[in-house]
């Protein structure tokens, strides 16, 4: 969602700041803006509603540097895209804020502001901060002692950072429940919502725990917990390669990253197994000791990482024979639930930082699960740092906001998992094997698949004038034919539906005619007999197919009915293969549409408030 740079240094940070902020455009945003203040006090700020390029623009046109400055960008949670609501917010030209997060108890810290002569310029909630900590310093000798002051009287979730335009030696930060990291460099430090951003600057980060304080100049990083007490923060070297601006010779990222995934999953699979096995380290130094007493597995996750649960559903209780349950973290941290004796609690997210993800997690620690395993992207995350046992997907940055890469690597990360619980479950060396076979031959098979892309942008062209459309799916591939109509609804802004084919006499039968085209995957597998029946009942009804079919499904084209052959592959990496040819149609039938495929309207990449 909202990203932060900043900076304090001897030299003028105002590109830092910008590429920074580029960096992160991929959270997803609606508006950017800076602050700088030099040496002597001089103090500017600049915002605009729309991309970062709107902000380098202006600046472009009236300079302004400083040696000390924060920037940011906004996806709006209290009041409308302007440019009064972007951030930086600030106080009596003073006290200046930018804030990811959301403040719940601004309605009556605004209400006394106001009564003790604070006038608002915003409609955000982070403006009560800036004029919170202005009013505390008043009470308070020093910026860290007023800022501290006000955390206390925030509820909410907060990564935060304040400026004084009356001393520019420092930045103060604090992190609750959004994500913060410290940039070391020599002679100046950095900070950001997301070590991507400081690339450019330095390799070494250290990130901030729940309820830390940190003070920051040229010279020192000095970093307090939630009691107030100085603690130090493991620095570490960074090993990131990306560069946010490498697009190589692809349009978007989305389809860079669609077809990056035959080397995304070779480098999630790469010393993870040996002579036909799964290693169980992949996952922890401590998984061995934990996974062998898992009976039970429960799935957090939100999204496109909460189809991937789905998925892995019919995997642990087929392969495994473990007893899985999938929830929505939304749902599953607002609810009463049962814990099973030795039940393992799986958090899947790409970003690590998923806020209704990362409060399931914490909440389910209170509740008695055994132990905790994240599945994630980002090293040094939330989500790994306070799980038991991680998988780093090593994926690489995803960019776009529809995830693509992410999904299918969390998927071979679940199989995975699904084969060391299944070991220990009495699944035979043999089922290992082929597992491990059949993922082996998957980065090959999607080489394949992609190969399909041509003949995909021209089905696109039917879609044009669509506005619904309808997935169905069996078994292991329901969950698919889900993330089906989500990418479509995400970037072509379809409305697009899935269902479980066998459901579609109980409804969605209703809604079959020629102007809502039904998406239909259909590997080769022992649903296929069914799958051909309700086939059968959307062509009796007029509809119009799109089969993506294995090729010897025997499936018969025609003028209501167009199939496309998808490679064929072993049955349990299917749901990872079928997933591709429906990522290339959305963004083909996105393209038709001219919509913005990276950054889709009202959309964040990481979705860290409530």
């Amino acid at each position: 969602m909202c990203g932060i740079v900043g900076a304090v240094a001897q030299r003028d940070v105002s590109e830092i700041l910008l590429e920074g902020l580029k960096r992160l455009e991929y959270r997803g945003y609606d508006s950017a803006g800076i602050a700088l203040l030099t040496a002597e006090g001089q103090f500017n700020r600049v915002r605009r509603v729309g991309k970062v390029k709107a902000l380098a623009d202006a600046i472009n046109e009236q300079p302004c540097a400083g040696g000390t400055g924060i920037a940011h960008t906004r996806w709006a949670t209290h009041g409308e895209p302007n440019e009064s609501n972007a951030h930086p917010h600030a106080s009596s030209e003073r006290i200046v804020v930018v804030h990811n997060g959301i403040i719940e108890n601004h309605v009556s810290l605004r209400a006394m502001l106001t009564q003790k002569g604070y006038k608002f310029t915003s409609d955000t909630d982070t403006e009560v901060i800036a004029h919170l900590v202005h009013l505390e310093l008043s009470r308070h000798d020093t910026l860290l002692a007023a800022f501290q002051a006000s955390l206390k009287q925030l509820e909410g979730a907060y990564g935060t950072v304040v400026m004084d335009t009356q001393d520019p030696s420092r930045l103060i930060a604090a992190r609750s429940g959004s994500p913060l990291v410290i940039g070391y460099g020599l002679g100046e430090n950095f900070l950001a919502s997301d070590q991507l951003a400081l690339l450019p600057v330095t390799r070494r980060f250290a990130f901030l725990e729940e309820g830390d304080v940190a003070e920051i100049t040229r010279h020192s990083v000095d970093i307090y917990d939630k009691n107030g007490d100085a603690v130090e923060r493991i620095i570490k070297e960074s090993d990131i390669t990306h560069d946010a601006g490498d697009k190589g010779p692809f349009k978007h990222y989305m389809l860079k990253e669609i077809y990056e995934q035959p080397i995304a999953i070779k480098n999630t699979l790469e010393g993870r197994i040996a002579s036909g096995k799964v290693l169980t380290a992949a996952f922890g130094e401590a998984a061995e000791e934990i996974l062998k007493e898992i009976k039970n597995v429960q799935i957090i996750a939100c999204g496109t990482s909460y189809h991937a649960g789905m998925v892995a559903r019919y995997w642990f209780e087929e392969l495994a024979g473990v007893s899985c349950n999938v929830e929505i973290a939304s749902e599953f941290r607002y609810r009463k639930s049962v814990v099973h004796p030795n039940s393992l609690l799986v958090t899947i997210s790409q970003s690590g930082e998923t806020a209704d993800t990362l409060a399931a997690l914490r909440l389910a620690k209170e509740l008695g699960y055994k132990a905790s395993l994240t599945i994630c992207n980002v090293p040094g995350s939330s989500l790994v740092r306070e799980s038991d046992l991680a998988y780093m997907m090593k994926a690489g940055a995803e960019i776009g906001v529809a995830s693509t890469k992410a999904f299918t690597v969390q998927l071979t990360g679940l199989l995975l998992l699904v084969t060391v619980l299944g070991r220990r479950n009495g699944m035979s060396e043999t089922t290992e094997k082929e597992v491990v076979a059949a993922l082996q031959s998957l980065p090959a098979k999607i080489e394949q698949a992609l190969d399909m892309n041509d003949q995909i942008t021209l089905l696109a062209e039917d879609f044009a004038d669509k506005q619904h459309s309808l997935f169905l799916g069996r078994g292991d591939q329901y969950p698919i034919a889900m993330e089906g109509a989500l990418k479509l609804k995400e970037i072509s802004y379809i409305h697009a539906e899935a269902y479980a084919a066998g459901e579609l006499k109980h409804g969605p039968l209703a809604l079959i005619d020629a102007d809502m085209p039904v998406i239909v995957v259909a590997p080769n597998n022992e649903l296929l007999e069914k799958l051909h029946s309700n086939v059968e009942e959307v062509r009796a009804r007029g509809g119009l197919m799109y089969v993506f079919a294995d090729r010897n499904a025997h499936f018969r084209g025609g003028k209501e009915m167009k199939v496309l052959d998808v490679p064929h592959c072993e049955k349990i990496v299917a749901p990872i293969l079928y997933t591709v040819p429906l990522q290339l149609l959305s963004y083909h039938v996105a393209l038709i549409k001219g919509t913005d495929v990276d950054q889709p309207r009202n959309l964040a990449k990481s979705v860290t408030v409530e």
